[in-house]
């Protein structure tokens, strides 16, 4: 089904609501107060369907003062409804809507001029006209102008017939699901219950998702799309989720509900800005910034010298983390007053200096993507992660593999999606040289190197890994890398250190991984040694990562058994007070006596059996 957003906009009292009405019978004010101020207060959902085709309306206030209730709504509208009174004409609140919408980019309209059975039908025209040529201030593709009245069936009839036939979807399928929550609550026998419009990519019954500023993963037990139960909701659906698991209360209007793993949050996010004609947008001040459904208190940091200017870039800094992505809209109002415009140019904030940050800026509000990760790679001489990039770029991560490729100088490892610039390699050249010339009977893989260097990807260690070999310097063995001026086979030198080490250690053994580092030696080979050592008995391994030389291990039960034999008990503070190690020693020790019959175990003391 072919599904899209309408909203209305325009004055209050220019009959918004009751044109909804007249189309589907829905009675939008439907609170005590808004019945009682016969005005709409905050944003309401409704819809018709003909074929295979459904129309979704958001109705919003009108009022000056409820203007932010407005942007909550108007973020997701595919089409505006321009509502005009025949008899008022364009009023302030009309022209705000407009203006408002124009920043956030929407660009179907229809006009609609109500209440035409209050004119006659020549002024109409010329009413229409009039309009019409006030629209075409802004930016708006204007797709029809008609005049109705809800007391003509006829006039409402045609309007919805051209309604369906507009071809008016704008949202496109994003790299994943995305969801503004603009209300919630709880419904008996269901729980927690939020609505929004599904954007970004389709969610379906028993999906996991992600509710970002609260960092909860949830599960999704129902869906509604206009009052009825689906398996599946599609981009543009007014969408109820019936949530598990989490309660309705740690839940607000401005809430972002995606998938886990897609979105980070930030305190600060970078934009380009237009201002409304005779406006300007000061540094250094606060604003209310409205991003999707929310509103955000932040301060406007302008990125140029001026204090005050009518285009540009900005930092808007917050106390509360903003999930957003790149070329999302948002609106900066002071007070009462819509100021300016912005786009999302840099969502992720990234350590960079101010001259840096400005290339950035100018590049993604170019599109050129290529020249973004130059910029972004000069910052993270580490690696930049691709996967960031369906928020970063609003990229898949196909696109995003296909513009680092246009990048000269870099390795792109396509496997683990991490972009490095080539001059990193040097940092691992030197690493590894370093690693074999201290020790020559080191014997590494790749994946033993990448504990040590955890910023560098395997795939980028395999690449100077194979420049070695080629030069000579490291001969390939199996998966792992050995000296190439060694060419006997060392592996019985490494178990006879490896058991020299331990006989060193007596009681208190280091812990395996740690002794394979210290000797430079690849984990599976180091645990393929003491599985060898532990066969021939030489070593007891007594847990997981606590393995003793034999004759360490004997001479210790020789003074615990003397220890009951003195005491006619063990217990960890008599075992401390002759041998005073750690507690995962002594505990691991005294479980180690439980192996022999004639000692039993008594509450927290060992005995001899015959003592009992």
């Amino acid at each position: 089904m072919s599904n899209f957003i309408i909203g209305t906009c325009g004055h209050i009292d220019h009959g918004k609501t009751a044109l909804i009405k007249a189309f589907n019978g829905f009675e939008g004010d439907t609170t005590k107060e808004e019945k009682e101020r016969g005005i709409t207060i905050d944003l309401s959902f409704s819809n018709i369907a003909k074929d295979d085709k459904n129309i979704a309306f958001i109705d919003v206030p009108g009022h000056e003062k409820l203007v932010k209730n407005m942007i909550a709504g108007a973020f997701s509208f595919d089409c505006v409804l321009i509502v005009v009174s025949a008899v008022e004409g364009i009023k302030p609140q009309t022209v705000e809507h407009l203006e408002i919408l124009n920043l956030l980019g929407v660009k179907n309209a229809v006009l609609v001029v109500t209440k035409k059975d209050l004119i006659e039908k020549s002024e109409l025209e010329k009413k229409l006209l009039e309009v019409e040529e006030f629209i075409s201030k802004y930016d708006f593709d204007l797709k029809f102008g008609m005049g109705v009245s809800i007391f003509d069936e006829v006039s409402i009839e045609s309007l919805k017939e051209r309604l369906f036939n507009l071809d008016a979807s704008t949202k496109i399928e994003e790299n994943f699901f995305r969801y503004y929550v603009d209300r919630v609550f709880s419904a008996k026998g269901a729980g927690t219950v939020v609505t929004g419009t599904v954007l970004g990519k389709p969610i379906a019954v028993n999906e996991k998702v992600f509710i970002s500023d609260i960092q909860k993963e949830s599960k999704i037990k129902n869906l509604q799309v206009h009052g009825a139960d689906v398996e599946c909701a599609n981009i543009s659906n007014r969408t109820a989720i019936n949530l598990s698991n989490v309660d309705a209360k740690n839940i607000k209007r401005g809430f972002v509900i995606s998938k886990k793993g897609y979105l980070r949050g930030f305190d600060s996010i970078d934009i380009s800005f237009s201002a409304l004609k005779d406006k300007l947008l000061h540094h250094n001040r606060h604003y209310s910034v409205y991003i999707g459904s929310r509103k955000i208190d932040a301060k406007v940091l302008l990125y140029n010298s001026e204090e005050s200017l009518s285009k540009g870039f900005a930092s808007i800094k917050t106390n509360e983390d903003i999930f957003s992505i790149y070329d999302e809209k948002l609106i900066i109002r002071d007070g009462n007053f819509t100021v300016a415009g912005g786009v999302v140019l840099n969502p992720v904030n990234d350590p960079m200096k101010k001259s840096q940050k400005l290339h950035l800026l100018e590049a993604l509000q170019d599109r050129d993507i290529p020249k973004a990760y130059s910029i972004l790679l000069n910052a993270h001489k580490k690696g930049l992660g691709l996967i960031s990039s369906a928020q970063r770029f609003a990229l898949s991560h196909q696109e995003a593999l296909e513009n680092a490729k246009e990048l000269e100088n870099c390795f792109v490892d396509e496997k683990e999606l991490i972009i490095y610039p080539i001059s990193t390699k040097g940092i691992i050249y030197d690493n590894i040289k370093n690693i074999y010339t201290k020790n020559s009977y080191a014997l590494l893989s790749n994946a033993s190197l990448k504990l040590r260097l955890k910023w560098a990807s395997e795939g980028f260690i395999k690449l100077v890994l194979n420049e070695l070999v080629d030069e000579g310097f490291l001969v390939k063995d199996g998966n792992l890398y050995k000296n190439a001026d060694i060419t006997e086979d060392f592996r019985s030198s490494l178990e006879q250190i490896v058991l020299k080490r331990l006989e060193e250690e007596s009681i208190s053994p280091t812990a395996p991984y740690n002794i394979y580092d210290d000797l430079d030696i690849d984990r599976k080979m180091g645990d393929e040694i003491l599985k060898l050592l532990c066969s021939k008995k030489q070593v007891i391994r007594l847990q997981h990562n606590l393995f003793i030389h034999s004759a360490s291990l004997s001479g210790l039960l020789n003074d615990m058994k003397n220890i009951i034999k003195k005491d006619g008990y063990i217990d960890i503070q008599n075992f401390k007070a002759k041998h005073p190690l750690s507690r995962k020693y002594l505990i691991s020790y005294l479980d180690y006596l439980d192996n022999f019959s004639e000692i039993k175990k008594q509450d927290n003391r060992r005995v001899f059996v015959e003592y009992i």
